[in-house]
């Protein structure tokens, strides 16, 4: 997966795409890879790295959402729950059975719960991951050692998966490469091309050298979530939003504030939204917010009230109550909700159905929805886009379609799980010399070697990609991820032939991003 040799692909000034796609998150390339395995030519452009956005800052499940059952949106939650069994069979190394608990502490709420569980269950149908079940206070506490004993009446442990966000679109990128797709990272589409109206392409810069292309295509995809309406003022000037920006926020904790493999789940917090606890990595996810935001940012922060949230919630049900100095790292993510007509409707309340959009232009537009039903959102984009098209009409093959590296019966304990098949050649390479054993960080499994790898194999640009969105290290643990930035530029440098300045410039961008991954 070479970018030098993809990006060759544009210099063909008579190639007229299919689909040009914008936008490298879980929608974005969710269409790109389902209309590369329809046997049609596709390119997409991000301009800064994949899942740099929302999709790299998600609470790591793959879920039906038993919120959105409680708030009434069962076809949601059954497309959602009919989704994560067909991600869990096509990335079996990426997306894993979690068992959660509920701890219940007023007597209706064990069999409430149990009740409403038992139906999410049952609305899976032949890819439910298990049964729902009502226990006991003793045994919930065998099972979460941590909970608070005190008041508890029962708990009730239930099914849903866990995945890693950035992981999983890494090795969408590679599937729809492979498929034959033109995928592209720090690509900036700054305009639209037009022909008597319509859209007939785009211009896109190539944000390291500066180049411009001038890009054809049949029917083009804003797939830019939060960034929506960016792309639609290109199309038309003064344009309504039509996204609304909601901020979620998680923090990570060590592993023994759960000291269990199993998640919790709080359904009803004080201000009425759902709070998790989710083992990720050996650490825990604790999350999430849900404030909205006047305007999307590139980086988002999390706010002061956002983070005493969290932890006063989690506090409560835990026998050791985080602190702020517990905390190993903070992220925030924005959701692309579609905006609400009812200028009041809370954010929690705006449903996180996808919604297609066409302009009189021809340009179409998919904003909402969530990670887990990405594929689905992909499959009815294409569709959506295809009845305006004309190009012989090809059915979606995702349903059974691999992703790459897919390898079933993953051991989740090997620290490269998350590379499924290419496991293999990050060890040969690891095993090769050495320097290549060498690790990054006391405290982690990270080597020299498979930074190497991923410079080669995974369309890496910048010290930020590395150790955010592949090794996932700035994620878990920040301060770790300063610590180890120094040998990882070094790395990177010496696999892509810069230079010194280049090295501390690296250094500096990083080291400004990921103070806000730490509280002070």
């Amino acid at each position: 997966m070479k970018r030098e040799t993809i990006i060759s692909q544009l210099n063909d000034k008579d190639n007229i795409f299919d689909f040009v796609v914008i936008g490298g998150g879980a929608t974005g390339l969710g269409v790109a890879l389902d209309a590369a395995t329809r046997g049609y030519s596709v390119a997409l452009f991000e301009r800064s790295d994949f899942t740099k956005g929302t999709s790299s800052r998600s609470t790591k499940l793959v879920h039906g959402g038993v919120r959105y059952l409680a708030q009434g949106d069962v076809a949601l939650v059954r497309e959602a729950l009919r989704e994560r069994g067909l991600l869990r069979r096509n990335a079996p190394h990426l997306v894993k059975d979690q068992l959660f608990l509920i701890p219940c502490y007023r007597w209706w709420e064990g069999p409430f719960y149990t009740i409403g569980l038992v139906l999410y269950d049952l609305m899976a149908r032949g890819l439910s991951l298990g049964r729902s079940v009502c226990i006991g206070p003793k045994r919930a506490i065998r099972t979460i050692p941590m909970l608070r004993r005190k008041g508890m009446t029962a708990g009730v442990l239930y099914h849903d998966g866990q995945f890693d966000d950035s992981r999983l679109a890494i090795n969408l990128v590679r599937t729809a490469v492979d498929a034959g797709a033109c995928v592209l990272n720090y690509m900036n589409v700054f305009s639209l091309l037009k022909e008597e109206g319509k859209i007939s392409g785009v211009q896109v810069r190539d944000e390291e050298t500066g180049t411009v292309y001038s890009v054809q295509a049949r029917s083009v995809i804003n797939a830019t979530g939060v960034f929506a309406d960016e792309i639609l003022q290109m199309d038309k000037p003064g344009k309504r939003p039509t996204v609304r920006p909601s901020q979620g926020v998680h923090l990570i904790l060590d592993a023994s504030f759960l000291d269990s493999d199993c998640a919790v789940m709080i359904p009803k917090t004080s201000d009425g939204r759902v709070l998790f606890a989710v083992p990720w990595h050996n650490k825990v996810v604790v999350g999430t917010t849900d404030t909205l935001m006047d305007h999307a940012e590139t980086e988002p922060v999390a706010l002061e009230q956002e983070i005493q949230f969290i932890l006063d919630t989690a506090g409560k049900y835990l026998t050791r109550a985080p602190q702020r100095s517990d905390v190993l790292s903070v992220f925030a993510g924005l959701r692309p909700l579609a905006a609400p007509r009812n200028e009041g409707k809370k954010t929690k309340e705006i449903s996180r159905s996808h919604k297609l959009i066409r302009e009189k232009s021809g340009l179409i537009t998919i904003i909402g929805g969530k990670w887990t039903t990405y594929r689905k959102m992909a499959q009815d984009t294409l569709d959506y886009a295809i009845r305006y098209m004309h190009v012989p009409t090809k059915d979606c093959v995702t349903e059974r379609y691999p992703v790459h590296g897919s390898r079933p019966n993953p051991d989740f304990s090997d620290p490269l799980y998350v590379y499924g098949t290419d496991a293999d050649e990050i060890r040969t390479l690891v095993a090769s010399s050495p320097e290549m054993g060498e690790k990054l960080h006391p405290a982690y499994a990270f080597t020299r070697g498979e930074v190497v790898w991923i410079v080669r194999n995974e369309m890496v640009r910048t010290l930020e990609d590395v150790l955010a969105r592949r090794l996932r290290i700035l994620f878990m643990d920040a301060r770790a991820a300063m610590e180890m930035a120094p040998v990882v530029v070094a790395i990177l440098a010496k696999e892509r032939g810069k230079d010194e300045v280049w090295q501390a410039a690296q250094l500096d961008d990083f080291n400004r991003v990921a103070s806000h991954y730490i509280l002070n």
